[in-house]
């Protein structure tokens, strides 16, 4: 049985870079672990957990999604590549690749990306999937790795959080002003009904 331990990294588009670092890195706090690059072609990983990393390529003319709320239907440009699905080892990497393709599924070769070793299929609705597992011994994490060759100006700075970046907040919302609204599922866990 494969045994998931979370989503390795979920791999999305910008345009600009510097924002994206200005915003992930240092308005939500996520550290820069990996960088890697060339001319025309950059692809950034930020921490989000332990487990879990969020990644951007950035490449020449990749505009912003349309704004849209979450979770409407959307066509045309969008903003998503793939996701990537830890495994605990090798051999699920392995396994995962042997079920998939005896499924009827196309599956890539398992490729070697330094840190992680990873196989590249469809869903169904064809979205792009990766199932990665990491390399032992090797952990951007704990060791974050810059090898863009042209790194993004804003990259320069380090792994860490800058502070200073953006505006400070006075505070947090007062109790007495804090709302919550019902959402989809809540009727699940709460008993309110939908509308």
């Amino acid at each position: 049985m494969v045994r998931f331990n979370g989503v390795n990294h979920l791999a999305m588009a910008t345009g600009d870079m510097d924002m994206t670092i200005r915003f992930w890195r240092d308005l939500l706090g996520m550290r820069l672990v990996a960088g890697l690059g060339k001319p025309g072609y950059r692809h950034y990983f930020f921490e989000i957990s332990q487990n879990d990393l969020i990644a951007f390529f950035e490449w020449d003319g990749v505009e912003p999604m349309i704004g849209k709320e979450h979770g409407r239907p959307v066509r045309g440009k969008f903003g998503f590549d793939h996701v990537s699905f830890g495994v605990e080892d090798e051999e699920e990497l392995w396994e995962l690749k042997y079920k998939l393709e005896a499924a009827g599924f196309e599956v890539s070769d398992v490729i070697d990306h330094g840190f992680i070793h990873s196989i590249y299929a469809y869903d169904p609705n064809n979205i792009p999937v990766e199932f990665s597992h990491n390399v032992k011994g090797i952990d951007i994490r704990k060791h974050p790795q810059m090898g863009d060759i042209q790194p993004a100006k804003t990259a320069l700075e380090g792994a860490e959080p800058q502070t200073g970046k953006w505006p400070e907040t006075p505070g947090h919302t007062p109790v007495e002003e804090r709302r919550v609204y019902k959402g989809a599922g809540s009727e699940l866990f709460h008993g309110y009904t939908k509308r």
